[in-house]
């Protein structure tokens, strides 16, 4: 699957997710060195423009 406007990553406590079409999957090792913070305003309209629901931004893991 092709994302043109990259993949969102959410941080936690060390931990790294990214979101996948079913949901926010673990993502191993480090946050990729390029990877750019955006606000939560920027994630929704990342979600808006992909086409994702909302509600997932509320729904990150929380590491174990």
């Amino acid at each position: 699957m092709a994302f043109p406007h990259g993949r969102l990553i959410a941080s936690h406590e060390g931990a790294n997710y990214v979101l996948a079409p079913d949901g926010w999957d673990h993502l191993a090792g480090p946050r990729p060195r390029h990877a750019m913070f955006v606000t939560r305003e920027e994630a929704e309209d990342w979600c808006e423009r992909e086409g994702w629901d909302l509600h997932l931004l509320d729904e990150i893991p929380m590491p174990s």
